[in-house]
């Protein structure tokens, strides 16, 4: 069954993923910002949030950065080194944030801050980031060129010189 809805999304999105424009886009263009509240489902008996559930909110909106930017189907290739700074607890709200940092020809990484908050006291604190790795797709599932990203300010700027040095890095380790 899961298999068949596979073949079905893929299948739905193949005209668009031919279709797709290689033009330059603004790092505007695809940011993200979700927010969760940490509800007891989240939690383990210490009632902090299992990390994996904090991953996996990363993840998808990370990939919805991602599916912006190409227009195309994505799938995670890597997830750089995640650490957990400070503690999110129960009742408190997670804010995602995710950017284009750079894309090669058939990658893209993109930049994920986690914010955690006190809704009572407001009190933010950053309790992780991560930088994943995300491949664009066509109706075959093969790898596809994606569009550059057009770097305008000057953290956008850094990002993307910082991101072209990991992707070097990355590239080295494969072989």
């Amino acid at each position: 069954m899961r298999n068949e809805i596979n073949r079905l999304v893929v299948e739905s999105h193949s005209r668009k993923v031919e279709k797709m424009s290689l033009s330059p886009k603004k790092v505007s263009e695809s940011c993200v910002e979700s927010t969760y509240m940490v509800l007891p489902e989240h939690t383990n008996a210490l009632g902090s949030i299992f990390g994996g559930t904090i991953m996996s909110w990363v993840d998808i909106t990370a990939s919805i950065v991602a599916f912006r930017h190409c227009r195309s189907l994505v799938v995670t290739a890597s997830m750089d080194e995640m650490s957990f700074l400070h503690p999110v607890k129960l009742g408190d709200l997670v804010t995602v944030k995710a950017s284009l940092n750079y894309t090669s020809k058939h990658s893209m990484e993109l930049g994920v801050k986690v914010i955690a908050e006190n809704p009572v006291t407001a009190k933010r604190t950053h309790t992780s980031s991560a930088y994943l790795t995300f491949v664009s797709l066509d109706g075959n599932g093969k790898a596809q060129p994606v569009p550059p990203v057009m770097a305008e300010s000057d953290d956008e700027k850094r990002r993307y010189e910082e991101g072209k040095i990991r992707y070097e890095i990355r590239k080295k380790k494969r072989k």
